[in-house]
């Protein structure tokens, strides 16, 4: 079968699907059963909004969402709620989605660390293709706006005890678009060479 995969930036003409889209985590997180956030249509629609969301589509059917939100004054940004509807799942779309949900990331706050948290061995992966690594919670945001988003999880309680140090989530984080570049760039820079005193 050929699939004709469209994934753009969400706009208002999308909040049509926010609500099937909601559905989609409050579905996910029963299935898994591993715990996952659950976003409302309300919520979905801000994000959408601000032009933060990236939404796909499979032969024009609502297949797949993940958003972008900035915490800590732009220190940090995260790609989040990353789903893909059960009957287009298999076929890449959550790779594809995720990467341009990376570079809008990235693009639209250079400066920023992005980072994320999942249970997900398949966001794992992906991940760690687009240049995350695990790290400890310390080496995340401690932005409360952050932390709240994850009280709809059944796995709440873990968080909250571990005093945010520590839950069922892996923390993932890749450099900044700028620290990035920085980086790929140091090796052109010529050092003066060192003269001996003697």
């Amino acid at each position: 079968m050929s699939y004709n995969i469209q994934i753009r930036i969400a706009d208002e003409s999308d909040f049509q699907h926010a609500l099937t889209i909601s559905n989609w985590y409050e579905r996910s997180s029963k299935e898994r059963g591993t715990g996952i956030a659950i976003r409302t249509p309300e919520y979905l629609k801000t994000k959408i909004q601000n032009g933060n969301a990236i939404i796909a589509f499979v032969n024009d059917q609502l297949a797949g969402f993940c958003y972008v939100e900035v915490f800590s004054s732009g220190g940090y940004v995260s790609n989040s709620g990353l789903i893909v509807t059960h009957e287009y799942r298999g076929i890449g779309l959550a790779k594809k989605i995720k990467k341009i949900a990376f570079n809008h990331a990235k693009d639209t706050n250079p400066d920023a660390k992005i980072f994320g948290i999942t249970t997900s061995d398949i966001v794992m992966s992906i991940n760690s293709d687009l240049g995350y690594k695990p790290v400890s919670f310390s080496q995340l945001t401690n932005d409360e706006e952050f932390w709240k988003g994850c009280s709809s999880c059944k796995n709440y309680d873990i968080l909250t005890r571990n005093e945010k140090k520590m839950c069922l989530c892996t923390g993932m984080l890749a450099l900044s678009k700028n620290a990035k570049m920085k980086l790929d760039l140091d090796h052109l820079i010529i050092q003066p060479d060192k003269k001996s005193d003697a």
